[in-house]
């Protein structure tokens, strides 16, 4: 955690932007920070399952009706994914939150800096870093679970529910309406029910979407195409552009069962800002949580894996 002085965190006027990539659309989606579900373990189910007899059609004669039919016992196997720990610092020396009257920069007569307060500024920004953490995580997180307090629990994140549900290896082919439909035909084969599913994307497959489903305006003024939904024989499927989503990859995930799992440590609640003891003259706090993502069985998920990506 670096500290913030007068002079390594210095003072402007003007308005204030980034090229980071701030937007996460599926953390939003499936409740945001702040979460759906709570739990008091680290450690989650995600789903139970269980496999169904085979199906056939019953030709049973009276005779054998008015003997106990053979009872069937069916077993079931939970599924698991973990909360992992966020933690930022704020540092702030006493001398840089009593000095925001200075400005660096162009000073024009009557400018104020902006932002107008460092220590507000500084929280909102470490929230951001971990919404930012979080949506990386709910895509592309590995699993991971804490054996010792020296090892860290990671999330499980989409792309990999999806391997281990429905997943094509492209092998570098480039993104086709065969395999999209192939992707389908897979993942309604084992039990996927479609209720609100969404492609999640990067920009050079979402371009690919486009090309494959577009058909251009009847003005002959506009020109262009942008897909958001596709009606396919298996309903209609959302697109997501994601700038945390890999080149290489779409995401077929249903979002109706996913959600986000926070940890509330107790008497404070999950995802806290406190103030640290002092020892000196400066501001130091930390921000704590635990959250972790809920993806539901994974024969809801599909991904195409290895896309071309030019």
């Amino acid at each position: 955690m670096a500290q913030g002085t007068v002079w390594s965190v210095v003072n402007y006027f003007g308005d204030l932007f980034t090229a980071s990539a701030l937007q996460t659309p599926v953390l939003n989606m499936i409740g945001g920070l702040g979460g759906k579900q709570q739990t008091d373990n680290f450690e989650f189910p995600t789903s139970q399952e269980y496999t169904q007899s085979p199906v056939s059609q019953p030709a049973i004669t009276e005779t054998a009706s008015v003997s106990a039919p053979t009872p069937i016992s069916l077993t079931r196997t939970q599924y698991k994914n973990v909360c992992q720990i966020v933690h930022e610092g704020v540092s702030l020396t006493y001398a840089k939150l009593s000095t925001m009257g200075r400005l660096n920069g162009i000073a024009t007569a009557g400018q104020v800096a902006n932002p107008s307060s460092e220590l507000d500024w500084q929280i909102a920004k470490a929230l951001e870093k971990i919404a930012r953490d979080m949506e990386y995580s709910i895509i592309q997180g590995t699993y991971a679970i804490s054996t010792s307090a020296a090892v860290a629990s990671t999330t499980r994140g989409l792309n990999a529910a999806a391997a281990l549900g429905t997943t094509i290896a492209a092998a570098g082919a480039t993104l086709s309406k065969t395999l999209i439909d192939k992707l389908l035909r897979d993942m309604f084969a084992a039990g996927a029910q479609f209720q609100n599913p969404v492609f999640i994307l990067n920009a050079f497959q979402k371009q690919m979407i486009s090309r494959l489903y577009g058909y251009a305006p009847t003005d002959r003024n506009v020109g262009g195409v942008n897909i958001k939904q596709i009606e396919t024989d298996f309903g209609n499927i959302g697109t997501v552009l994601d700038a945390f989503q890999a080149t290489d990859t779409l995401l077929l995930a249903d979002l109706s069962v996913c959600s986000v799992v926070t940890q509330p440590v107790p008497g404070k609640g999950n995802l806290f800002y406190e103030t640290l003891g002092k020892t000196a003259a400066a501001e130091v706090g930390q921000i704590y949580g635990a959250l972790g993502l809920n993806h539901g069985p994974y024969f809801a998920h599909g991904s195409i894996s290895g896309l071309a990506t030019s």
